[in-house]
């Protein structure tokens, strides 16, 4: 009787009921909001990412690895990548199952699209390979990471073009397959004995002595040396067609020589293992070559430039040497010439009777052009026309008819003078003759009594006035233009060479 009332007390309570009801209903309530948090209470192994963008993930989405979901994404923030150039990037704090810790350093991390509407997942992708592991906590880099491509984005590479240029082209196969299913037939066919020939071509090919990165890399700089000249490879081309053009005339030829191809190949390949130890000798030969070639890169430009310069010079040059044979055969004939033994004795023996007076003369020509003065003035001399002619007049004298005191008068009272309001260069009396004034005097010492240059001849100009200390004063009659003294007050100088003393005349 008391156990029965005491069971129904419990059911029969409608309070205890609801608080009952209302606490299961709290506790899947909070289930539910947590359930992208994971589930309370239940340890995880939580590791971050960094990933090159968050890509339109969410929190909660999931984790999986090889298709099996392993985790969520706790939380998404951006941050900085410090390493090389800054930018931005977002950091995932993935929360893990305890069963797969842990997973290795070098997992890589991409994020993938779960549906066309845009829900993604993070798929983790551990390398079994890696010795070092993630501790609870740790970074797994960017450098394992990879931005990736989104619907939307591959899509809108679909633009107008595109897909008017992916129609021309789908209608352009189809038109040049169409027909033509026994050669494709036949090309599958052949395919078969190409293919088998050709797996130990590309295993040859991978081989890593074949060196086959080396051909590529001489290719780009042979490409970049034809560049300059792709001008003239065009026209090479060009050329080319014409010689494939003539050979196309005679096929009987061509097919000769394409079947004597085979046994040269097949020779060759015999040849070739042969001539490896050759070739590695040429390799070591252009190698310590290639000083001499970067040489020439330098220096032939120049060479160039020469040779284009010399080839015309280079014609010239036998007119030149037939020239200059028959001026050695006639030093030849002077030489075996019996009388130029006789001329070069006397020219000897004129060379030392002169030698004392070119001895004396030499430093005072080195100082003052003298010589040249001298015949400068004679030539003047002689053209200046005087009365009876065109003759020397410091040899022959002649006056005139109505000038006092003449050049040529005995009985002068003074010097030879014309007045000072005429000019003495021109000068006529009224029957036309010249008037003369009194120059005497004009060549003096090279040098001064200490040895310095005094050239005055040359130096000077037409001197007017220079009687100094002379008993002729100037009057209305005369005086006003003589210049009866040759030595000009100061020191004119050298006149060409500079020499300034007769001490520094070597």
């Amino acid at each position: 009787m008391r156990g029965r009332s005491s069971s129904q007390s419990i059911v029969a309570s409608p309070v205890l009921v609801g608080a009952v009801t209302v606490l299961v209903a709290l506790v899947a309530v909070l289930l539910a909001v947590n359930a992208n948090s994971g589930l309370p209470f239940v340890p995880t192994y939580d590791v971050r990412a960094e990933v090159p963008g968050g890509s339109n993930l969410t929190k909660g989405n999931d984790v999986r690895i090889g298709g099996f979901q392993v985790g969520i994404v706790e939380n998404i923030r951006p941050a900085v990548d410090p390493k090389g150039k800054q930018r931005a990037i977002a950091v995932l704090d993935l929360k893990l199952s305890k069963d797969i810790e842990p997973i290795p350093e070098d997992t890589r991390v991409l994020i993938r699209p779960r549906s066309v509407l845009g829900l993604k997942y993070v798929d983790l992708q551990p390398n079994t390979e890696g010795l070092r592991q993630l501790k609870p906590g740790a970074t797994i880099p960017i450098e394992n990471s990879q931005k990736p491509i989104e619907i939307d984005e591959f899509f809108s590479t679909f633009d107008e073009d595109f897909r008017n240029n992916q129609r021309r082209a789908l209608r352009g196969f189809g038109d040049a397959f169409a027909g033509r299913g026994p050669n494709i037939n036949i090309a599958i066919q052949q395919l078969v004995p190409f293919v088998t020939h050709l797996e130990p071509v590309a295993r040859t090919l991978a081989d890593p002595e074949t060196r086959l990165a080396r051909f590529f890399q001489g290719g780009r700089q042979l490409a970049s040396k034809i560049a300059p000249v792709a001008d003239t490879y065009a026209q090479l081309f060009t050329n080319m067609g014409t010689t494939f053009e003539a050979l196309s005339r005679s096929p009987e030829s061509l097919r000769d020589t394409i079947e004597r191809g085979a046994p040269t190949l097949r020779t060759a390949i015999d040849a070739f293992p042969t001539q490896r130890a050759f070739l590695a000798d040429a390799e070591i030969l252009f190698r310590e070559f290639q000083p001499v070639a970067d040489e020439f890169d330098r220096s032939l430009p120049t060479v160039a430039d020469a040779l284009r310069v010399g080839t015309p010079v280079n014609k010239k040059i036998p007119a030149y040497y037939r020239r200059v044979e028959g001026a050695l055969d006639g030093l030849r004939d002077t030489a075996s010439n019996p009388n130029t033994l006789l001329a070069l004795n006397d020219l000897g023996a004129t060379l030392r009777v002169a030698a004392p007076l070119v001895n004396y003369i030499a430093p005072y020509q080195t100082v003052c052009n003298y010589w040249n003065y001298y015949w400068h003035g004679i030539s003047e001399h002689v053209s200046e026309p005087v009365r009876g002619g065109t003759v020397q007049r410091s040899v022959g004298k002649t006056g005139n008819r109505s000038q006092d005191n003449r050049v040529d008068a005995s009985d002068g009272e003074r010097p030879a003078d014309i007045a000072a309001e005429l000019d003495p260069v021109g000068a006529k009396d009224p029957a036309g003759d010249a008037l003369q004034t009194a120059h005497a005097g004009a060549y003096e010492s090279a040098i001064d009594a200490q040895g310095n240059a005094d050239c005055q001849v040359g130096q000077r100009g037409y001197v007017n006035r220079l009687a100094p200390n002379s008993r002729y004063g100037p009057n209305e009659d005369g005086g006003q233009h003589v210049a009866v003294h040759g030595d000009i007050p100061g020191l004119s100088g050298p006149t060409f060479t500079g020499v300034k003393n007769l001490k520094d005349v070597p």
